[in-house]
């Protein structure tokens, strides 16, 4: 499913990064990045009985993260499978919101 993230930002010509590092001191990372608008793009992978996004320990690691990431300026953006085909949409949002100076 991440496969479709990407294909969509390469179709709309966007500036990103994998696996984008976004805090010196720590290893939390972000899925895509999108320089141009500050955002962190996370796949949620929730659909295996294994995933660590589902345990108690995991899904509090998530909350901090997403939490220090927006603490220190950046947007993120969550999608799991069900949601996953929403991303051109809201993609296409945050190119319009930025062509007028409000992103």
């Amino acid at each position: 499913m991440k496969d479709e993230i990407e294909w969509v930002l390469k179709e709309k010509n966007i500036t990103y990064s994998k696996e984008f590092k976004f805090l010196s001191d720590r290893k939390f990372r972000f899925d895509f990045y999108l320089p141009d608008f500050l955002t962190g793009i996370e796949y949620e992978g929730i659909n295996s009985a294994k995933s660590r996004h589902t345990s108690l320990k995991g899904f509090t690691t998530d909350c901090e993260k997403y939490n220090l990431a927006q603490i220190n300026g950046y947007t993120v953006l969550r999608y799991t499978a069900l949601n996953v085909t929403e991303f051109g949409e809201h993609l296409e949002m945050m190119i319009n919101l930025k062509k007028n100076d409000l992103f």
